[in-house]
């Protein structure tokens, strides 16, 4: 099965090499737009729902069977391996993730430990069911960048500002090494636990790297992103980097180790290209808010993100950040069907 894959159109994109037709799945493709999942989640917790892999088989597969994308995503969050860790936190509906006691100071990291992966043994269950039941469509694990996590941990939930995460790493930047070192050792062994059990590929969020500016990316969080990229290579399993509002970030982004870069809405992929160079496959980026208009808008958007990502040596076409609640399925389906008709070689 491992060859078979590797050879199906979503691999070979993000090798930059030839496909049959420009392969699509969606971020937040198995989530609160479909009917079936809100059936299914109805009445259980968020985390509680990572950890069934029952549950996160079912959900994975449902947009797989309802949409025919190229690719599943594991159904978890990014805050699944701190809380295995030993942080206290909940993902509190309408908000996100929520932490008991924010880490603050040098002795709050001794609540950080390292995993293993006894500790997430749920996430390689759920990955060895889906693998079983996806047959040739691969299937994408995740975790969540050492920025992104830290500034949940941090702040004690989402934030706009990132104040307490920035007064950290401009004012105790031994501090703020130290807990991005251990989380990029967290989130490296997570994502090492999905390959050993059988993903096809990982994607790295850094949801919130947008936040800073190139100068600190540089100095505080490139040196971590790399660290958890660089740890995969040996696996020969394509890496996928992400954040949103990165638009000034993208050649850094490059630079952490992934084989695609991908790129919100903000920026067209062929300019994204240009700063990315020629080493990196692109995925994106539809705006998600797109899928509320007409068809005929839909379509000549959709068109539009094909032709400019034929800049780069490969291309996965995705939203430009998760689907949002409210999106039509019925929409999503039409669009991967719109996706492999017209870019059928």
């Amino acid at each position: 099965m491992t060859s078979v894959l590797s050879d199906s159109p979503f691999v070979r994109a993000c090798r930059g090499q030839d496909v049959p037709h420009t392969p699509v799945w969606f971020m937040r493709q198995a989530g609160r737009s479909l009917p079936e999942y809100r059936k299914i989640r109805a009445g259980i917790g968020m985390l509680e729902s990572c950890r069934r892999p029952d549950l996160v088989t079912e959900i994975t597969l449902q947009p797989v069977r309802r949409h025919q994308v190229d690719a599943a995503i594991l159904f978890s969050d990014i805050v699944v391996p701190i809380a295995a860790a030993g942080v206290d936190l909940d993902i509190v509906a309408g908000t996100g993730p929520v932490v008991a006691e924010p880490i603050r100071t040098e002795k709050d990291l001794d609540r950080l430990r390292p995993i293993t992966a006894d500790d997430v043994a749920f996430v390689a269950e759920s990955v060895r069911l889906l693998t079983g039941e996806l047959g040739r469509t691969p299937l994408i694990g995740f975790a969540g960048a050492p920025f992104t996590l830290a500034s949940y941990l941090i702040e004690g939930g989402p934030s706009r500002t990132y104040t307490k995460t920035k007064a950290m790493m401009y004012g105790e930047p031994g501090l703020w090494h130290a807990l991005l070192t251990r989380l990029s050792g967290i989130t490296l062994a997570f994502l090492r636990t999905q390959i050993d059990a059988g993903v096809s590929a990982v994607q790295l969020f850094d949801s919130w790297a947008g936040a800073l500016s190139e100068a600190d990316y540089r100095e505080y969080v490139l040196p971590h992103s790399r660290e958890v990229l660089a740890g995969l290579a040996d696996t020969d399993v394509p890496r996928i980097h992400f954040g949103v509002g990165t638009a000034v970030l993208l050649q850094a982004m490059g630079e952490a180790g992934a084989d695609v870069v991908g790129v919100d809405w903000r920026t067209p992929l062929d300019r994204a290209t240009e700063q990315l160079g020629a080493r990196h496959a692109v995925q994106g980026n539809l705006d998600p808010a797109v899928l509320f208009a007409s068809w005929e808008v839909v379509e000549r958007e959709a068109r539009r993100v094909l032709e400019q990502g034929r800049a780069a040596p490969g291309h996965i076409f995705n939203l430009g950040h998760g689907v949002l609640p409210e999106t039509d399925p019925t929409v999503l389906t039409r669009l991967v069907e719109l996706i492999h008709d017209i870019s059928a070689r």
